[in-house]
C-alpha cells in the first residue's frame, strides 16, 4: 500500500498534537491499525498511514463474486516490509500524529515506537533505513528536516544495497499463496498433529481464525477444537448482528493472538472443516476462552482435542461458578442439593437394569440412582414386536441387557460405592409412542476408583447419551464417556460387534407344574445347586435363575411359616399379616441378586420347588427364625439343617418376645386322636351361565340365581353414567384397581387392571364376565362406590373341567375349545363342583335340558384324555369317564385316530399321560 506524496495530499494542517494507542495490526509496509484502550469493552480503532514513504502492496485474492478477475501477487518485498513492521510493532505502544486526512477520511502521519513522545524509533525512517520503503520526494520541501532525513536514509541504503536495493530484482521474495486446499482431510492427517509455525491474520470471532501457515503459506481457516464462542450472525439485508459478547469475545483473541507468531496443531476436518489447538507461548487461548466465560464446550469437536479435554470442562466450570459473562445467569443442575446429598456413600441392593441402581443409604433410607449420560441396550419397536405370542422378557430378549446387568451385578451388589449426584432429570408425562418417567437422580458411581458407567460403555453394554449444545444436565465425566464408546466401537466390543447377538434361552417354568415335575428328580439328585435370586416375593417365596440349567423357577423356603404379604383374592384384597413387610425386606437384603446355593426337596401343586437355601454358609431358613421373622415347620425337626430341634429354635426365637413371637403364649399338649370318615361325593349341581372360555379351557360363569342383582346394577350404573359422563383420560390405571372400562359395544363394564404396558395398552379383566381386553386409558374411568365389589362381589367364577385332560397339542387344544364354545358359551347349563385345583374348582357341568355331562361328552368324542383321579368317591366317576374312553379308541375318533399314541413316544407327539 503507497503513501501519497506531498502534493497530492491535501494542504497540511496547524502542527497536529501527540496522540497514543496499540497496535493492533499491520495491514502493508506503510499501514497500521492502532486501538485505544478497552473502557467496557471492545476499543475504539483507526487506520494511520506513513507519511512521504511507499512499500509495496501486499497479496490480495480476487473477489469471489467476480470470476473474471484474477489474484494479486505481493510486489517484491511487500511480505518483508509487513514482517518488518508486525515483529516490531505488534501489541505495543505507540505515538502518533496526524498531519493530513484525505477528504476521503484517510489519515497520513508519523509514528514512533515508545508511549513517551517523539524521541522514540521513527517507524518511517527505520522502513527506508532497512530498504524495505522507498521515499516519494515528489514535492518534497527543502527547509522539512523530518523529509531531508528521509532522504538521506534513502540514499545510505541504497549505497549499502540493503533490500529492495540489492541485487536480484526481489522475485525470490514474493510469496506463492494458497488460498485453498484441494484435499483438507488429507492436509490435515499429514500434518500427523504436530505443531505447525503459523501467523494469524485475520480474527472472525472467539473461537475461529484466519492463519497463514510457515513456511508453505497455506492461509487456511482454523476452528478451534472443542469450543464456541458468541458468532456475529448475518441478516438478510447483509448486515451482522453480534450475539451476547461476541464482540467482547472476539477482541479477547484480537489482543493474545492477531498477528502473533504461533503454533497450530490440525487435529481434525470434519466436513470440510479445520479444527486445531493454537499454542502461544503465554498460554492456550482455548483455555482462557473457556475460563473467562466467552466460550462454552461443545461435545463434537472435544473428541478431537489433543491437550486433555478434562483441562477444557475445568476451565468452563471455574467460569460457570463465577458466572462471568455468558454464564452470568447459569443456575448448577445440583444447585437446590445439600452437599450431604450431592455426595454420600452408598451400599448397592439390587441392580434395576444396565444403568439404575437400588442403594442403601447410611440412614437406612433406600434411593434409585440412575447413571449419568449413559443408556442401557435397547431393541426397536419393531424387533420387539416381531413375535406378539411370544412374552417379551428385557432382560433375556433385549441383545447384551444380560450382559450389562451381570456386569452391575457382580461388580456391585452388596458393596459400597461412591455417589456423585450429577443432575436431577424432572419428571415427564407420556407422549405419542413414549412412556412417562418418574423423576430420576442421575449420578456418576464409581467403586475403587473406577467410574461404573465408564466400564460399562467401554464394554460396549452401554451407549452415551447425545445432548443440545444447551443442555447442561450430563455426566461430569462426559468426555471421559465419549472417549470410552470410541474405544469401544474401535475394537469392536459389544454392542459395537459385528459379530452375531449373544442368545439367552432361558425357559420359565415357574407355575408350569408339568415341566417342573420333569425337572424335579434332576434338581434332587444335583444336591446343591447354583443359582442367583433373581426376585424377592415375600420373606420365604423368590423367583431364580440356574445358570446351568439356564432356567427361571420359583422357589419356596423349607421347614418354616412366613408371615404373608397382602395379595388379590377371590373375594378381594387379602390384608397381609405382622411382620411380613420386614421378613420380605430382611430377605432381599440378604439375597437378592446375590448368588446362593439351593438345595431342592421337593415342589407343590403349582410347580412351585420347596428347599433349602444357603448364602455364604448361612441357611436362610434359620436365620429368618433366628430373627423373630418366621416360625418353624413342624416338618423342619427332622431336617439336619437345623443344628437345635424345632422346639429349640422356637425358644430362642420367642424369648424375648420378639415380632412374630410377640402374641405367643404355650398351649398345653393335648392329645390327640385322629378319626378317618370316608368321604363320599356330594352331587349338588345349581344353574349357571358358562360367559368365557378361555385357550386353556378354563371357563367362567355366573349364578343364574345372582343374575337379577347383576342386570339391575349395570342399569343404573350405567344411567348414572350417562348422566355425569366420566372426563376421557383423568383415570391413572393401576395394577389390581377395580374400575369400570367401556367394551367394544360402547356399554361401562365393571373390571380390574392387570397390566399397564403403557397409557395406550392397560390389560384389564372384566369382572362379571370373565372376558379379557387390551384398551387405551382413556376408555377407563374410576369405578364408582355404589357400584364397587362391596355392593356387589364380582359375578365371574373361574372354574374347569373335571376328569379330563387337554391335548397339549395345539391343534388338538383348538379343536377341543372350539367344540366347547360351540355347545355352551352363554348357556345356561347345572355346575357341581367336584374337588379343588391349584388355580380354581375342578367341576363337572350338564346340559340344562338334557343333563348329559358335557365333559364325559367331549371323552366321548375323543377330544380329550382322562385324567385319572385316586380319591375313592370319585371312583364311579373315573371309572364312567375311563369307560367313555375306550369306546373313543376303539372307534378312533379324533385324538385316537392313530390309535393310542400315549405309550413310548407321548413326548414327541406333544402329548403326557
Amino acid at each position: 500500500m503507497a503513501s501519497v506524496s506531498a502534493q497530492a495530499q491535501a494542504a497540511p494542517a496547524p502542527a497536529a498534537p501527540l496522540q497514543r494507542g496499540i497496535v493492533k495490526m499491520v495491514l502493508s509496509g506503510c499501514a497500521i491499525i492502532v486501538r485505544g484502550q478497552p473502557r467496557g469493552g471492545p476499543p475504539p480503532e483507526r487506520q494511520i498511514n506513513l507519511s512521504n514513504i511507499r512499500a509495496g502492496a501486499m497479496a490480495r485474492r480476487a473477489a469471489q463474486s467476480q470470476p473474471d478477475t484474477k489474484d494479486t501477487p505481493d510486489e517484491p518485498w511487500a511480505f518483508q516490509a509487513r514482517e518488518f513492521l508486525r515483529k516490531k510493532l505488534i501489541g505495543k505502544e505507540v505515538c502518533f500524529n496526524v498531519e493530513i486526512k484525505t477528504a476521503l477520511g484517510r489519515e497520513y502521519g508519523m509514528v514512533y515506537l515508545g508511549k513517551v513522545n517523539t524521541t522514540g524509533e521513527n517507524i518511517a525512517e527505520s522502513l527506508v533505513n532497512e530498504g524495505l520503503a522507498t521515499v516519494r520526494r515528489e514535492g518534497i520541501r527543502g527547509n522539512n528536516p523530518e523529509q531531508a532525513r528521509l532522504c538521506e536514509l534513502e540514499d545510505q541504503s541504497k549505497a549499502s544495497k540493503k533490500g529492495m536495493w540489492s541485487e536480484g530484482g526481489g522475485t525470490h521474495t514474493i510469496r506463492d499463496l494458497k488460498y485453498t486446499i484441494e484435499n483438507p482431510r488429507n492436509f490435515v492427517d499429514s500434518m500427523h498433529q504436530k505443531p505447525v509455525n503459523a501467523i494469524i491474520e485475520h480474527v472472525r470471532d472467539g473461537s475461529v481464525v484466519r492463519a497463514l501457515l510457515l513456511p508453505d503459506y497455506y492461509l487456511v481457516t482454523v476452528m478451534l477444537s472443542g469450543v464456541k464462542c458468541p458468532t456475529f450472525k448475518r441478516e438478510a439485508d447483509g448486515s451482522e448482528s453480534p450475539e451476547a459478547f461476541a464482540a467482547e469475545a472476539k477482541f479477547f483473541t484480537e489482543s493474545r493472538l492477531l498477528q502473533r507468531d504461533v503454533q497450530i496443531i490440525l487435529e481434525s476436518c470434519p466436513n470440510q472443516i479445520i479444527l486445531g489447538t493454537i499454542l502461544h507461548p503465554n498460554g492456550n487461548i482455548t483455555e482462557l476462552l473457556l475460563k473467562e466465560g466467552f466460550a462454552r464446550c461443545v461435545d463434537w469437536s472435544m473428541a478431537v482435542y489433543t491437550q486433555g479435554a478434562e483441562k477444557l470442562r475445568a476451565a468452563e466450570r471455574s467460569a460457570k461458578e463465577r458466572k462471568v459473562r455468558i454464564w452470568k445467569d447459569y443456575v448448577a443442575p445440583t444447585a437446590n442439593l445439600d452437599q450431604k446429598d450431592r455426595q454420600f456413600v452408598a451400599k448397592v441392593m439390587q441392580v434395576v437394569n444396565a444403568d439404575a441402581m437400588v442403594v442403601k443409604l447410611n440412614s437406612g433410607e433406600y434411593k434409585t440412582i440412575h447413571l449419568s449420560s449413559i443408556r442401557p441396550p435397547r431393541i426397536e419397536g419393531e424387533e420387539k414386536n416381531k413375535d406378539k405370542d411370544k412374552r417379551f422378557r428385557p432382560l433375556y430378549d433385549i441383545p447384551y441387557m444380560f450382559e450389562a446387568r451381570e456386569f452391575m451385578r457382580k461388580k456391585l451388589i452388596g458393596k459400597k460405592v461412591n455417589v456423585t449426584v450429577d443432575y436431577i432429570r424432572a419428571a415427564t408425562g407420556a407422549g405419542e409412542g413414549t412412556p412417562a418417567f418418574a423423576e430420576r437422580t442421575c449420578a456418576t458411581v464409581t467403586i475403587g476408583g473406577i467410574n461404573i458407567a465408564e466400564a460399562l460403555v467401554s464394554k460396549g453394554l452401554a451407549t452415551v447419551i447425545r445432548y443440545r449444545q444447551d443442555d447442561d444436565q450430563r455426566s461430569s465425566h462426559y468426555d471421559e464417556l465419549l472417549a470410552a464408546e470410541a474405544r469401544a466401537i474401535k475394537n469392536g466390543k459389544g454392542l459395537h460387534s459385528k459379530k452375531e447377538v449373544p442368545i439367552h434361552r432361558v425357559a420359565d417354568i415357574s407355575g408350569e407344574t408339568q415341566k417342573a415335575k420333569q425337572f424335579l428328580p434332576f434338581l434332587q439328585r444335583a444336591g446343591r445347586s447354583e443359582a442367583v435370586v433373581e426376585y424377592v416375593f415375600s420373606g420365604s417365596r423368590l423367583k431364580l435363575y440356574m445358570p446351568k440349567e439356564t432356567c427361571l423357577i420359583t422357589f419356596l423356603l423349607a421347614g418354616i411359616e412366613c408371615p404373608r404379604g397382602s395379595r388379590n383374592a377371590p373375594g378381594g384384597m387379602q390384608m397381609a399379616e405382622p411382620f411380613s413387610d420386614e421378613a420380605m425386606l430382611f430377605t432381599k437384603e440378604l439375597v437378592l441378586q446375590r448368588e446362593v446355593e439351593v438345595e431342592v426337596e421337593s415342589m407343590d401343586k403349582a410347580g412351585n420347588f420347596i428347599g433349602w437355601l444357603h448364602i455364604e454358609g448361612v441357611n436362610l431358613s434359620v436365620a429368618l427364625v433366628e430373627n423373630a421373622l418366621s416360625k418353624v415347620h413342624f416338618t423342619a425337626e427332622r431336617k439336619c439343617f437345623l443344628e437345635q430341634s424345632g422346639s429349640q429354635l422356637r425358644l430362642s426365637a420367642n424369648r424375648e418376645r420378639e415380632r412374630v413371637w410377640a402374641n405367643y403364649e404355650e398351649k398345653p399338649v393335648e392329645e390327640v386322636v385322629h378319626l378317618s370318615e370316608e368321604k363320599e361325593r356330594v352331587a349338588n349341581y345349581r344353574s349357571v351361565c358358562v360367559t368365557e372360555i378361555s385357550d386353556s379351557l378354563h371357563f367362567y360363569t355366573q349364578d343364574v340365581e345372582t343374575g337379577g342383582q347383576l342386570e339391575s346394577l349395570m342399569e343404573t350404573m350405567r344411567a348414572e353414567i350417562a348422566a355425569q359422563p366420566p372426563v376421557e383420560g383423568s383415570y391413572a390405571a393401576r395394577r389390581g384397581d377395580y374400575c369400570i372400562a367401556k367394551f367394544a359395544d360402547g356399554e361401562w363394564y365393571r373390571a380390574r387392571v392387570e397390566k399397564v404396558e403403557s397409557p395406550a395398552k392397560v390389560h384389564v379383566f372384566y369382572i362379571d364376565y370373565g372376558n379379557r381386553e387390551i384398551v387405551p386409558s382413556t376408555r377407563l374411568a374410576a369405578i364408582p362406590p355404589a357400584f364397587s365389589t362391596r355392593t356387589l362381589p364380582a359375578q365371574a367364577t373361574e372354574y374347569t373341567f373335571a376328569f379330563i385332560q387337554v391335548p397339549q397339542d395345539e391343534d388338538a387344544r383348538a379343536d377341543v375349545v372350539d367344540s366347547v364354545v360351540r355347545d355352551i358359551h352363554n348357556t345356561q347349563c347345572l355346575l357341581n363342583v367336584e374337588y379343588s385345583g391349584v388355580t380354581c374348582p375342578h367341576v363337572t357341568l350338564q346340559f340344562a335340558d338334557t343333563k348329559e355331562d358335557v365333559g364325559l361328552g367331549l371323552v366321548k368324542e375323543g377330544m380329550v384324555m382322562v385324567d385319572v383321579r385316586k380319591e375313592k368317591y370319585l371312583q364311579k366317576m373315573v371309572t364312567e369317564y375311563l369307560n367313555g374312553q375306550e369306546s373313543a379308541k376303539s372307534a378312533r375318533l379324533n385324538i385316537w385316530r392313530y390309535g393310542d399314541f400315549r405309550a413310548d413316544d407321548a413326548d414327541e407327539f406333544g402329548y403326557s399321560r
